[in-house]
């Protein structure tokens, strides 16, 4: 029935369409653009009406197209949306424009509305509401119309991850070591019992520790992955999922996350070539530092003011997978913290492509790699518009924050999947 009104819904479009004398919707995404992240939720909405949608690479900050109708026309309207209407003949001379070899621009057609998942604590999906902090992911979804559906680690021990084209991690722990919360908040009610609800999940699904139930959601992710799926990381969902994979063999968990003390030989066994993005990187042992590992840039030392990184320019023709996933209007983003604030260069892999850095603090912000047939990104920080997100903050309010070059790049790995079919040229 579902797809039987789309297809009713479809052609209702295409006949509007074909009465009017206007060929295209243009939705610019340049400094002209009132809403950014809205953007992305039409251009999902359009492709989930099977309606075909075109990503102007490099082309006014990466602007969408689409086929006019004035059902689409509306709904730009109603979401807030700046839209120009282009005639046949200059949508063509755009087009025209765009494929000149000498211009760094490229059309995309996007095929498809990717069918998204976030990995969050089903005591979170259940209403609950125990963790004291939100995720950048959900906020921006939910802001930009864009329907999502979540999991958690019975979903994915279940082998669900193959119903979904993209799936999302925010400020996860794979380690075992509840986020390492434990010096400041173990006598915390929303500590105490995240601990035992992940305890009697480990019970059910019969793990021993919960480290080990974390250990097979990694490598049952990973499997999701190399069999052509796409994921995208955020905060320490990134550093704690290469931290599990290397660890596979040994115990890097103390008494008080796991009841037993960890491996002493742990950092001589962590083994690098199970890891996607970080080697050779040095764990932090000590249960009462709130670090894992020095992946995380933990000696930088940059004065909120100027702390901003730069997202680097990649041949639109030649290379459009980090272009889509780079489209943004402005090149300098403002940084933003999180237990995983940043990557040290020294830790991250050369098979890596670094997407945007902080050249001066010697750190990674937003990296991206081909794990098999699939791909993942790995974006740093909490909340691209809260600098210092701490445990119990309100979350973000997203209409104060329309125009987030931050926000975008979550944004452009969400419709990233729509046009996935294209790999990058060698």
């Amino acid at each position: 029935m579902k797809s039987f009104k789309k297809c009713l819904f479809a052609l209702i479009l295409t006949l509007i369409g074909s009465l009017s004398h206007a060929a295209y919707i243009l939705v610019p995404m340049d400094e002209s653009q009132t809403d950014h992240l809205k953007s992305y939720g039409i251009t999902y909405w359009v492709l989930d009406h099977d309606i075909e949608a075109w990503w102007l690479l490099n082309y006014r900050g990466g602007s969408f197209a689409f086929p006019y109708n004035e059902l689409i026309e509306k709904e730009c309207k109603t979401r807030g949306i700046k839209y120009e209407i282009t005639t046949d003949v200059q949508f063509n001379g755009i087009l025209t424009e765009i494929a000149q070899p000498e211009i760094n621009m490229d059309a995309l057609k996007l095929d498809k509305a990717p069918k998204i998942a976030v990995y969050t604590p089903d005591f979170n999906q259940r209403g609950e509401r125990i963790q004291p902090w939100d995720d950048a992911v959900t906020l921006v979804l939910t802001y930009a119309e864009i329907p999502y559906e979540t999991l958690y680690d019975r979903e994915v021990m279940s082998d669900e991850l193959a119903q979904y084209d993209w799936l999302h991690l925010h400020h996860e722990d794979f380690t075992g070591q509840y986020g390492k919360f434990y010096a400041r908040y173990k006598n915390q009610k929303w500590y105490m019992e995240s601990k035992r609800k992940m305890e009697n999940m480990a019970d059910e699904l019969g793990f021993e520790k919960v480290s080990d139930l974390k250990l097979a959601v990694v490598e049952k992710i990973r499997d999701y992955v190399i069999g052509g799926g796409f994921m995208f990381g955020m905060c320490s969902a990134t550093d704690t999922y290469d931290i599990a994979l290397a660890a596979a063999e040994t115990d890097i968990c103390d008494w008080m996350f796991d009841g037993d003390p960890q491996d002493p030989d742990a950092q001589e066994k962590l083994d690098f070539s199970r890891t996607f993005a970080f080697e050779n990187f040095k764990l932090e042992t000590n249960p009462m530092i709130y670090e894992y590992s020095n992946i995380d840039n933990i000696t930088r030392r940059v004065n909120p003011e100027n702390d901003y990184f730069t997202l680097f320019d990649f041949s639109a023709k030649w290379d459009p997978i980090p272009t889509m996933l780079t489209q943004n209007h402005t090149r300098t983003v403002k940084g933003f913290m999180g237990q995983t604030t940043s990557f040290a260069n020294s830790t991250v892999k050369s098979s890596v492509l670094v997407l945007g850095e902080n050249k001066a603090a010697h750190e990674v912000r937003y990296l991206h790699g081909e794990v098999g047939k699939g791909q993942f990104s790995f974006y740093a920080g909490h909340d691209p518009e809260d600098y210092a997100h701490y445990v119990n903050d309100p979350e973000t309010d997203l209409s104060l924050h329309p125009n987030s070059p931050g926000y975008r790049i979550i944004l452009n790995n969400i419709l990233f999947p729509a046009a996935r079919k294209k790999k990058r040229k060698t």
